[in-house]
């Protein structure tokens, strides 16, 4: 059986780049119908994630943007009005990331909607929240980084600050996004009510950040400074190999006894320093120095082994090249291979979330802009020379070879 809970339910997407597309993506993944308004010019991210064979669809928007009908729209043309009205009206969820006086603007933000639709779920999606004097700034997920602290975790640990290298609070909050908006469906279909959801990214990884990070001076008063003093540690990283890297952790008594024995490190065993978790708390710039200590003398494979055997939790440190070879991954089926309509034979990540032990369908490949333009007027109930006009009018736009019914 088909793993499908939110089969039935519209969602309107009105996001663009990486946090929303991620969060509807999520959503698509678990049976919404997912209409994707794009504007003449396109999603940025279709060429912001990298060149493609046509150069319309990049890597990172194929993957993102799995299973959503497209419709381009040109919102500023007054003529659209009606196609978005339809829209809203017909949609149970209307996802956002456009800055909150732009969407007042439109008459999309959630006052107007949720006047007009009270039983509709509205999700703006903000760089930070709109009671706060940063409200309607323009962000991105490295400025974020910076904002919230995470780039300064680095600082922290290696005297200069450095960024996430790939969009993890984008992923992070969209993931949070659609969590959110699948509570507010579970409420609505008890009480008919829908809901006016505010997800923040700023606030948002603020509060990871300092969930970790508080720490010490989550009391007062403090009992130290602020910092998960392991996290920070300048060893707190993959420890060389004689050919390559590897990532270990090892926090219970018993794992570090394996590992000091592992190590020929025998002589730190009846250490009083390391020889329980309040003893390496307490002295954690010695125990992580010891811990970091490259291990040159044996190869990655010859390490897997001796840990593993020791029950110590150990992987390979990955390059973006390994990685694609893991035989785990290759295994499972992780990446799989499709026809893409424009961009020929391309790369389909599959679910990673099994469900009575199959997986979720992928979905339909990322569409071309306006791939299903004519085809969702008319769903809406535009007659065929009403559509025509409309696209004539450049109040929406038909992809080359767009799917119509």
């Amino acid at each position: 059986m088909t793993f499908a809970p939110l089969e039935g339910v519209r969602i309107l997407d009105l996001t663009t780049v990486v946090v929303g597309p991620v969060t509807t993506w999520r959503l698509a993944q678990y049976g919404a119908e997912i209409i994707k308004v794009e504007s003449p010019g396109g999603d940025l991210m279709r060429g912001l994630g990298g060149p493609s064979p046509t150069g319309q669809h990049s890597g990172a928007y194929l993957h993102l943007n799995r299973g959503k009908r497209n419709i381009c729209l040109d919102l500023k043309n007054p003529a659209s009005r009606e196609i978005m009205n339809r829209l809203v009206q017909t949609s149970d969820v209307i996802i956002a990331n456009i800055r909150p006086d732009a969407l007042e603007r439109l008459g999309l933000d959630a006052t107007t909607i949720r006047d007009r639709y009270p039983d509709k779920i509205h999700c703006l999606i903000a760089g930070y929240g709109t009671d706060g004097p940063y409200a309607g700034l323009p962000t991105y997920d490295s400025v974020v980084q910076g904002a919230t602290g995470m780039a300064g975790l680095a600082y922290a640990r290696d005297g200069a600050p450095a960024y996430v290298p790939m969009l993890i609070c984008d992923h992070v909050v969209g993931e949070i996004a659609a969590g959110t908006i699948m509570a507010a469906l579970m409420e609505r279909r008890a009480s008919g009510a829908g809901r006016s959801i505010e997800i923040p990214m700023f606030e948002t990884m603020a509060s990871f950040v300092l969930q970790e990070h508080l720490a010490q001076a989550s009391f007062d008063p403090p009992v130290g400074p602020p910092g998960d003093l392991r996290l920070l540690s300048p060893h707190n990283k993959p420890v060389q190999t004689a050919d390559g890297w590897i990532s270990f952790t090892i926090n219970t008594d018993p794992q570090v006894r394996a590992f000091l024995a592992a190590v020929g490190r025998e002589d730190l065993l009846d250490d009083p320093r390391f020889s329980s978790v309040a003893a390496r708390a307490t002295h954690v710039a010695e125990w992580f120095e010891v811990r970091g200590a490259p291990l040159t003398h044996k190869t990655t494979d010859e390490w897997l082994r001796i840990f593993r055997k020791a029950d110590i939790a150990v992987m390979p440190c990955h390059t973006l090249e390994s990685l694609q070879a893991d035989p785990h991954l290759n295994a499972v089926g992780l990446v799989q291979w499709e026809q893409h309509p424009a961009e020929g034979k391309s790369a389909a990540l599959r679910s990673t979330i099994r469900v009575d032990g199959t997986y979720p369908s992928n979905r339909s490949s990322a569409q071309p802009r306006g791939y299903e333009t004519r085809a969702i007027l008319d769903d809406l109930g535009f007659k065929h020379e009403e559509a025509e006009t409309l696209i004539a009018s450049g109040a929406a736009h038909a992809a080359p070879g767009a799917q119509s019914k």
